[in-house]
């Protein structure tokens, strides 16, 4: 059998069954401040597909950077056919800075392709495409919810495409969502190179959450088991996705303090009460109520509130039921409900 192929990336080669730490000088800061890619790359000895796993495309976003972590560690790497990509911070800056976005204030997960002359998030995203995201056949990105606004683990893609399904599906989150591509995403410049592209989302920015981070990373050894990257385990609970085709927020009707009332991955039925908003100088409340049935799957957490801001994301099923026995299903599976969906651990102050 002739031995398999070196992978090139960004200048380096890397031999079959070695690992390699990659780094790529992406520009520099009017402090002379070097900015850099960094990745790790571990190419088996063995044929198979070439799996993007990246995180903090926001820099605040830091259950992805643990999942990361805590894969490049994985003893099955050893036994690894094809090739895994490993970028655990994409956003260098945001994650320095506990910000989303790159330091012209622009959001790099609308960035995408980019160019080489444009601004440092127009490079940033144009070096990633051309040296790691071209150079792999599968991706998976990983994401939390925003500031203050915390999300039941799901994964979101173009559950159109067989490929990306079946990637969705074997992840094992409790609910997949048809999420439309956005221009600049990376998930839309993935789809427009062909290279199957699936999103996690979990937890809160800047906080770590110990189950969001125990589901991606059983998420992705799943999907690499099912590329056959990894050998194969007999599961002993499998969890069954739900697809919601269709999701939107519900939003406050009026400025006040916002007692929160329903749960993440709570059912909810039309005109049931999610929650109440007063103002501080009055006695009197207004309930907020759901306009459609579904299941919470994100929710703001701060209590004060301005008209029209996002309360409380709930997605629609074709079969409500079947999505809250997944959810359910999940939630024994991770054993603590309301720790596993409902609280954080603040991320230590030396974690950098």
């Amino acid at each position: 059998m002739a031995k398999r192929a070196a992978f090139e990336i960004a200048g380096q080669t890397i031999e079959p069954g070695n690992r390699a730490t990659v780094a790529l000088d992406i520009g520099r800061l009017y402090t002379h401040t070097h900015l850099e890619l960094v990745a790790e790359v571990i190419h088996g000895r063995k044929d198979g597909p070439v799996l993007l796993v990246c995180a903090a495309i926001h820099g605040d976003e830091l259950n992805g950077v643990e999942i990361c972590r805590q894969l490049m560690k994985r003893q099955a790497l050893e036994r690894l056919r094809g090739t895994l990509i490993i970028v655990p911070v994409v956003n260098i800056f945001g994650f320095l800075h506990h910000s989303r976005y790159m330091p012209d204030r622009r959001d790099l997960n609308r960035c995408f392709p980019g160019s080489e002359r444009g601004s440092m998030g127009a490079r940033f995203a144009n070096c990633f495409v051309k040296e790691v995201l071209h150079k792999s056949s599968h991706v998976i990105d990983l994401h939390t919810g925003a500031v203050h606004r915390s999300n039941l683990p799901q994964v979101r893609a173009n559950l159109d495409d067989p490929v990306v399904r079946q990637m969705a599906e074997s992840f094992g989150a409790p609910v997949m969502l048809n999420a439309a591509l956005r221009d600049g995403s990376l998930r839309g410049c993935a789809d427009d190179a062909g290279i199957p592209l699936i999103l996690y989302e979990a937890g809160e920015a800047l906080r770590f959450n110990d189950y969001a981070i125990k589901t991606g990373l059983a998420g992705v050894i799943n999907v690499m088991r099912d590329l056959q990257m990894l050998p194969p385990v007999r599961r002993k609970n499998k969890i069954l996705c739900e697809e919601a085709r269709t999701s939107g927020w519900v939003r406050a009707e009026l400025d006040g303090t916002c007692r929160f009332i329903a749960q993440l991955g709570q059912r909810v039925k039309v005109g049931d009460q999610l929650a109440t908003i007063a103002s501080p100088f009055s006695p009197q409340e207004q309930s907020v109520l759901a306009p459609w049935a579904g299941i919470i799957i994100g929710r703001n957490n701060i209590p004060l509130v301005n008209e029209g801001d996002a309360l409380f994301h709930v997605a629609r099923f074709e079969t409500l039921g079947g999505a809250e026995r997944s959810v359910e299903a999940f939630r024994e599976t991770l054993g603590d409900t309301e720790y596993a969906f409902d609280q954080t651990e603040a991320l230590p102050e030396n974690s950098g």
